[in-house]
């Protein structure tokens, strides 16, 4: 079945999907029109050439896992990686800094998301699954320390008091992205919902370069560098090693329970797109601690 990503509108043919998105598009309608920018291309086609370009879009020959995978390495470490990426390959402490203040705010979400997951769905391997997640992010796990506290002493190793960091409210890019992941969370199948948020994971997944990935995450060599705090560095290398394992289980569960994989897709591109906007937000907040930023954000988005 063939569907339009924005409004759900469903046919099962491509070419009336086609038609529908370009009528919409012709009368400026927003929503249509960012999607086919921000996912296919800025140039005009020709019905028949949209046509071809969305079948191929949401083709699912190697299997929803798979799918997400492509479709997450093309938005964040394509051509065109995000900013926040590129500036992870050497980050300094505005860009961490406004990691920390921004992905608290997340990892406190995180876990409520998990929990609608669990209320929603009626499989205990996937309620065991999230409750283990829930510990690693929040609470902590077999006596090592949560991520987020991991998080919070990162900042506190770059010079903020954890008082601060933790009465610091999200920026507006943050917030924004938090409403979507909770409406998402409270509307949509408990599938689409773990699809949405695991697929996230994928950001530190190692395993991308094989699926066109043109760098890490960041780069290793900052695991063993004595240019950052030992607490900088225990953070990365803890969401390093747990994210791809965390998503790639996910993602297999999602293609073996998942009822409808077109509201799947439909959810994960929403879902990318608020990441994407959510990384922006952290790296507006590293602009508080270090102007200079902006030119690097001009620099490769310009």
């Amino acid at each position: 079945m063939a569907i339009c990503p924005v409004c759900e509108y469903r046919s099962p043919y491509w070419d009336q999907i086609s038609s529908h998105i370009r009528s919409k598009s012709n009368s400026s309608d927003v929503q249509h029109v960012m999607w086919l920018n921000r996912n296919l291309t800025i140039k005009e086609l020709t019905e028949e050439e949209l046509t071809g370009s969305l079948e191929e879009f949401f083709s699912l020959k190697d299997g929803l896992a798979q799918w997400i995978r492509r479709r997450f390495v093309e938005k964040f470490y394509g051509e065109r990686p995000h900013p926040f990426i590129l500036a992870m390959q050497s980050p300094t402490r505005g860009v961490l800094l406004g990691y920390v203040l921004e992905h608290q705010h997340f990892l406190r979400n995180w876990v409520r998301v998990l929990a609608a997951i669990i209320y929603k769905t009626d499989r205990d391997d996937v309620v065991r699954s999230e409750m283990e997640n829930m510990e690693v992010e929040f609470f902590g796990f077999m006596g090592r320390p949560a991520h987020y506290e991991l998080l919070i002493r990162m900042g506190e190793s770059l010079g903020m008091r954890r008082e601060e960091i933790l009465s610091t409210p999200p920026l507006p890019a943050t917030a924004s992205s938090i409403r979507t992941w909770r409406k998402i969370a409270e509307t949509r199948e408990w599938a689409e919902v773990m699809a949405a948020m695991h697929s996230l994971e994928l950001v530190a997944d190692r395993t991308l370069r094989k699926y066109g990935a043109k760098m890490h995450y960041f780069k290793e060599s900052i695991l063993d560098s004595q240019d950052f705090p030992r607490e900088v560095k225990d953070f990365l290398r803890e969401g390093y090693e747990a994210d791809q394992k965390h998503a790639g289980e996910a993602l297999e569960t999602v293609e073996k329970y998942a009822k409808d994989k077109e509201l799947v897709q439909v959810t994960v591109l929403r879902s990318f797109d608020a990441f994407s906007k959510y990384l922006m937000a952290r790296l507006e907040r590293g602009m508080q601690f270090e102007p200079g930023l902006v030119k690097v954000v001009e620099a490769v988005t310009g």
